[in-house]
């Protein structure tokens, strides 16, 4: 990505892989120093191996957790390992999980892994999502909707569901929404409904948890530089992703992640349940 916030016209197949993204994005952490927020925490994350997921694993393993992540296919197995092996260096345990968790029984099995052979679980990350922009409403099949909400809203009613009956009084719940969930998005109508109803989720869940001293809250981004992007968007749209953003540019991972760290560790935001939180580059919404 150029300080223009251009980066050149690319493709590639879904679900995509950070070692093909030119340039790279910035989601190792390197430069970031925990102070043992989490220290001994356990988190599972799901959409763990690259992207805003990777960011989130490093920044919590460096703030002393150790990490779950769960990815869907043999494809990100080597983001998968890459990611865990910066967990490692960060001196944490890392489990890898690959699973499709649109279908609920991975969902579950996906958090019985993490208690099983992390001994706990602490913080749960609802990240995983899918996108496929189309032109029109009448592109948009009954398969492509059904899929892009099992993967980006059911999926985080499977999961949460099944992490609940292990999280501390002090657990914390974290939803990936986006800006398309805040004010919509022409070509991803599906995805733009899915993630107003993280949002939506997100606030009744933490009315609901809020006696057992649960903090439910989402990040909603604006446009980052993820392989979901040359994944899912054509080179063209691909080589302006960002630019309509105030600052000019899309966000790298390491930008988004400290979202992430503050709604994790309770010294940070304890006061904070049912908040939505917009990294979205300089741009004010209304409301």
């Amino acid at each position: 990505m150029t300080e223009s916030g251009q980066q050149p016209p690319q493709e590639q197949p879904y679900p995509g892989r950070t070692g093909e993204m030119t340039p790279e994005p910035r989601d190792e952490m390197r430069g970031y120093v925990g102070r043992d927020l989490l220290r001994d925490r356990v988190a599972l994350i799901t959409g763990g191996d690259s992207g805003i997921g990777r960011a989130v694993a490093v920044a919590f393993a460096k703030e002393g957790a150790d990490v779950a992540i769960t990815y869907l296919s043999e494809e990100e197995d080597a983001d998968a390992e890459h990611t865990a092996r910066l967990v490692r260096e960060a001196g944490r345990r890392c489990l890898t999980i690959r699973s499709d968790l649109s279908a609920e029984e991975n969902c579950v099995a996906a958090v019985r892994r993490t208690v099983d052979e992390l001994g706990r679980l602490d913080i749960l990350v609802n990240n995983i999502a899918y996108q496929q922009p189309v032109k029109d409403l009448t592109e948009l099949s009954t398969e492509q909707w059904d899929r892009t909400f099992r993967t980006n809203i059911y999926s985080y009613f499977w999961c949460t569901k099944a992490a609940l009956p292990h999280l501390p009084e002090d657990g914390a719940i974290i939803n990936t929404s986006s800006i398309n969930g805040l004010r919509g998005n022409k070509s991803l109508l599906d995805y733009s409904a899915t993630k107003g109803a993280v949002n939506a989720f997100t606030y009744a869940l933490a009315q609901n948890l809020r006696d057992r001293g649960i903090r439910v809250n989402a990040v909603a981004p604006g446009p980052v530089w993820t392989p979901l992007i040359p994944a899912t968007f054509e080179a063209q749209r691909v080589e302006k992703f960002g630019q309509q953003a105030p600052v000019g540019r899309a966000a790298h991972p390491d930008e988004i992640a400290p979202s992430y760290v503050f709604f994790a560790a309770g010294q940070l935001s304890s006061y904070y349940t049912g908040e939505v939180l917009a990294p979205i580059g300089g741009e004010t919404l209304p409301g």
